[in-house]
């Protein structure tokens, strides 16, 4: 399996991706219902937090598109300022009042974790297409990602919105360090932390 950094044409491929993969989320699914229940187009939702990391060229995706990573470099903010107002205007037109109550709360606990550490690479997001799972091609990836990181001596961050996944984070060197509750759920975010080198 060979990986690379993805490019300004692959964000819509890697958005679909994450969009498929981050729909039975334990966080963001509930996070992001409508009361409603009107189906949410997330896709342009995740887009954005794509574009806003290609910009560093820390997004990373298998040569398939099959897995996909987002990193950000340590002190980048998620989103630049005009893309923090499409995402604004965005999640207006998306969701309902208490799924942008839910969400901006949510958003308030990821930063809460992330203040204050030491710098690092931040993976924003992990995700493998759902027909890939179980192959172990994210871990694969992760690890390539992780690489390039040791190399450079920084340590590496995420926060794990699945329990399921947090052996495979711990097996890649990364040991829970915090963590805080989900919204309109009783999901738990564990906070982990990975020193450079894995050790």
């Amino acid at each position: 399996m060979g990986s690379r950094p993805a490019r300004d044409v692959d964000a819509g491929d890697v958005a679909r991706t994450i969009t498929l993969a981050f729909a039975s989320d334990p966080v963001w699914g509930p996070a992001l219902a409508r009361v409603d229940g009107r189906p949410v187009e997330l896709e342009p939702y995740w887009r954005l937090f794509v574009d806003g990391a290609v910009r560093f060229g820390t997004v990373r995706m298998t040569d398939d598109g099959s897995a996909v990573s987002v990193w950000l470099p340590p002190g980048a903010s998620e989103l630049s300022a005009d893309q923090a107002v499409h995402f604004q205007a965005l999640v207006r037109d998306l969701l309902d009042e208490p799924a942008l109550v839910a969400v901006e709360d949510l958003f308030g606990r990821f930063e809460a974790s992330r203040r204050g550490r030491p710098s690092h690479y931040y993976l924003s997001l992990l995700a493998t297409h759902p027909d890939q799972r179980g192959k172990g091609i994210g871990q694969r990836l992760l690890a390539e990602d992780l690489a390039l990181w040791d190399a450079e001596g920084v340590p590496a961050y995420l926060e794990s919105t699945n329990p399921a996944n947090d052996h495979r984070y711990e097996r890649a060197g990364f040991r829970i360090d915090g963590g805080f509750g989900a919204v309109r759920t009783d999901a738990w975010i564990n906070a982990m932390w990975r020193p450079a080198g894995g050790s």
